[in-house]
């Protein structure tokens, strides 16, 4: 049905009001001529003959009462429209009250226009381009100018999202940018022009990253699985005997699913695991160029910038069951080994902490007094934190995290860092200051890696259960359903695009299984994680960025319990990671959230940090209330987007809209 034009109607209702005044205004001049010469006649004349004995200002006495009518039939009408409305709302669930929705529907989208009309052209205008110094910009780093603020030893690294570091344009991709390789393909190999990277940098990079690098020409390629360059597979084997397990392949079966790796170099301890449905998440410093976090990113794999800083990690306490460091670059006898502890709040009780460094090498270390000195302390804080030391072996070096509570009670008085208070041992900090305490002994979730079901049994949680985290068994299956039927549609709608159950582009020789153009998944509001849940379950080999909004319910601890990766954010402030970072943005009601808070930010700035996070031909669906969706629809073309809205069911008042990202080859002038 084609939408009526409200400003038409406006017009045409003002051009009869018009018609009807003129007569009646006749009428009126009439008879009042005829009563000012009545009144001419008296001697005494009152205040009031006097200030409208004249046609004119009798006239506009008339005028006045006419509007102050109009006024009073408008604030009727509104109240009772008010009143039928709640009538509605309450007594009719049936026919009448969707078709009521209907026109509130219609009457949001009919102002909208208007509203859009009315702020002229500007506001329909395309937005620009950014510069092309932007390319590889991230909001809210920037060294220079923290170190002008005053921020030093380290924290000028860290994020200071203030209200100028908000874009306003749209990024381009690099001069030779190319759409990056099919899985598995594109995790071995990536485009050099994609990155900020030369040859050099390749060249000087780490000893254990040198060797699983190659420059090729154009292409960079990461030689994991060759013979020749089985450093990682041979690493991470000999952390897999440190633990008292065969090979890697074991892991699982010791109740390590996740792991986080801090300063990962380009990412292949993590490529490697990934095979092994381990899933690894790198985190490392913000860098200008040659960056670890955005060569990770480019291969497909799990990574956001990260720092410790002089911030808490933006993860709940117990979240990991391995914290990885192979010459990460932090000095853990710094800072009274704060940053010791803040490797405990992380790790489940149980996990494990892997460092590599010529710090921990026996040989090294003997014949440099400092370097024992440093070493003596770290493996001292280790013990005092309840840590086991497992195993050392050359430069690597093992530790457990207790499982007992009661072990911190057993420490001396006065060695080692104290337990947090309840109102220290915050679960899930955002933009918290490192704590010099021992954090996530008040939390419900302490329960060792090995008393966890192993993965993917992880992934479903009981009822008791669900129970730690305030939730009821319905509401997870109804959130699973959902999901599933919401992936079924997705493949639906955009295969044979986009999916590895129709791999092959027009023009391209027929690959070799499996093959996926889809990677890894944003999700901007991933509630219980059900999407991530959903695609694993129908077999999709990727994986899934679960983000919980600063805004909404907090439910970050459960996510990562069941054996996925995820993160906190404020949507108001740019995602701490690269441009071109996603091959899809899903974003379910995360609309709904932001626009029923007092937010310092607009729709529009919200989707311009989208456009920047996806990649060239990427995905963006949205699904949300109607009002909402057409909304979001009319901002796409400023954003150049091609969109289209999908009613979901007939009968429900929520859209899908699904926008592609198109590729712009042009540079910035």
């Amino acid at each position: 049905m084609s939408r009526p034009l409200p400003l038409h109607r406006g017009v045409s209702g003002m051009r009869n009001l018009s018609n009807s005044n003129d007569f009646w205004d006749s009428e009126v001049k009439d008879k009042t001529e005829k009563e000012d010469l009545d009144r001419n006649r008296a001697s005494d004349q009152s205040y009031l003959s006097l200030s409208v004995g004249s046609p004119r200002s009798r006239h506009k006495l008339t005028v006045l009462f006419l509007k102050l009518s109009l006024v009073v039939i408008v604030i009727l009408a509104l109240t009772g429209s008010f009143w039928w409305t709640l009538s509605i709302s309450t007594l009719s669930r049936g026919h009448i009250f969707h078709g009521y929705r209907r026109l509130q529907e219609q009457l949001v989208l009919d102002l909208w226009d208007i509203g859009e009309l009315s702020l002229g052209a500007s506001r329909m205008k395309e937005i620009d381009f950014c510069p092309e110094e932007s390319e590889n910009h991230i909001p809210c780093f920037n060294i220079s100018e923290n170190l002008a603020l005053g921020y030093s030893d380290g924290s000028e690294y860290d994020r200071q999202c203030g209200q100028g570091s908000r874009q306003s344009c749209l990024v381009l991709p690099p001069v030779n940018y190319k759409i990056p390789l099919r899985w598995p393909t594109g995790r071995d190999v990536i485009w050099v022009a994609n990155v900020k990277i030369t040859g050099q940098e390749v060249f000087t990079s780490g000893s254990l990253t040198k060797r699983m690098m190659m420059l090729e020409e154009e292409q960079i390629s990461f030689r994991s699985a060759s013979l020749m360059f089985d450093g990682v597979e041979d690493y991470s084997h000999q952390i897999a005997e440190m633990i008292g397990l065969r090979n890697e392949s074991n892991f699982i079966q010791a109740g390590v699913r996740t792991i986080l790796d801090i300063g990962c170099g380009y990412g292949s301890f993590g490529a490697h695991l990934f095979s092994k449905q381990l899933l690894t998440m790198c985190i490392a410093n913000y860098e200008s160029s040659g960056s670890q976090v955005q060569l990770t990113l480019e291969r497909g794999l799990p990574a956001m910038i990260g720092s410790f800083n002089s911030k808490q990690l933006p993860y709940p306490s117990l979240s990991f069951d391995m914290l990885h460091c192979a010459r990460c670059g932090i000095d853990w006898d710094e800072k009274d080994g704060i940053f010791l502890i803040e490797v405990d709040r992380v790790l489940k009780p149980g996990g494990y902490f892997v460092w590599t460094s010529p710090l921990t090498n026996v040989q090294s270390f003997l014949r440099n007094k400092e370097k024992q000195k440093r070493w003596n302390f770290v493996r001292d804080f280790a013990e005092n934190l309840c840590w086991e030391l497992m195993s050392q072996q050359e430069e690597t070096v093992l530790w457990k995290k207790t499982s007992k509570k009661n072990c911190y009670n057993s420490r001396k008085p006065g060695s080692g860092p104290p337990i947090c208070s309840k109102g220290q041992d915050v679960e899930s900090p955002y933009y918290r200051p490192l704590q010099n305490c021992i954090g996530g002994t008040h939390s419900r979730r302490w329960l060792p890696i090995e008393e966890r079901p192993t993965w993917p049994s992880r992934s479903n949680l009981n009822k008791n259960e669900l129970a730690l985290y305030g939730l009821h068994s319905e509401e997870l299956n109804e959130d699973t359903t959902d999901s599933r039927t919401a992936v079924r549609n997705y493949w639906s709608l955009l295969s044979p695009l986009i999916f590895s159950d129709h791999p092959k582009r027009p023009g391209d020789e027929d690959p070799s299984p499996p093959y996926n153009m889809l990677r890894n998944v944003l999700d901007m509001n991933a509630r219980y994680g059900g999407l991530n849940a959903a695609l694993l379950e129908a077999g999709k080999s990727v994986w899934v960025m679960n983000v919980v909004p600063t805004s909404g319910p907090n439910y970050l601890p459960l996510i990562l319990d069941r054996g996925y990766v995820g993160v906190l954010h404020d949507w108001c402030e740019a995602f701490p990671t690269y441009p071109r970072t996603y091959d899809m943005v899903h974003a379910d009601g995360l609309l709904s959230l932001e626009t029923s808070q007092h937010r310092r930010c607009t729709m529009l700035d919200l989707f311009t940090e989208i456009d920047r996070l996806l990649r060239p031909e990427g995905w963006i669906l949205i699904r949300d209330a109607a009002p909402l969706v057409e909304s979001a629809r009319a901002l796409t073309t400023r954003l150049k987007w091609d969109a289209r809205i999908i009613e979901i069911e007939s009968n429900s008042d929520e859209r899908l809209l699904i926008c592609q990202k198109p590729f712009f080859k042009k540079q910035a002038m």
